[in-house]
């Protein structure tokens, strides 16, 4: 991969995360003030929701941190190492605790009966959107380790 590739994509990857901690700090809890302000009857949703949306957004904070990672190691030439592995496996975690975060946010919404039309269609986009990307992942793991293993077979041939 071109160096300048990713540079830009580690600058880009600086950027989501501070725009992500600005969310987190300040957007987060005046958007669960304004809800609590048009519907007080859904105060104790108030704190729940905020580290449900926190939670999510530290579980995209650390996927990025990760894919840093990996292109320092594509950077690196090592891309093929175990390290790579353990930040993919960081990485499926990740993706896969913010879709459960998702569901039971979906869940907790529907229980209290406040699940609007637009909430069923986000939260049934981030479920879906969720789970295909840790399938993807699934099988980009699975492609890494045969990459690997052939890169580790060539080395023994030379």
């Amino acid at each position: 991969m071109h160096r300048t590739a990713i540079d830009t994509l580690k600058g880009l990857i600086v950027v989501l995360i501070a725009l992500l901690v600005v969310c987190q700090v300040f957007v987060v809890p005046e958007v669960a003030q304004q809800m609590l302000v048009r519907s007080p009857g859904l105060g104790y949703l108030k704190v729940p929701g905020i580290l449900i949306t926190v939670g999510f957004l530290l579980c995209v904070q650390i996927s990025l941190v990760c894919v840093w990672r990996l292109l320092s190691l594509v950077r690196a030439s090592s891309i093929f190492s175990n390290d790579a592995f353990n930040f993919v496996d960081i990485i499926l975690g990740t993706v896969a605790l913010a879709t459960l975060l998702i569901v039971g946010s979906f869940l907790t919404l529907a229980i209290a009966g406040v699940a609007s039309p637009s909430v069923v269609i986000l939260c049934s986009l981030g479920i879906v959107v969720g789970s295909g990307l840790t399938l993807l992942i699934v099988v980009l793991r699975g492609l890494l380790r045969k990459a690997s293993q052939l890169e580790h077979d060539l080395s023994e041939v030379v």
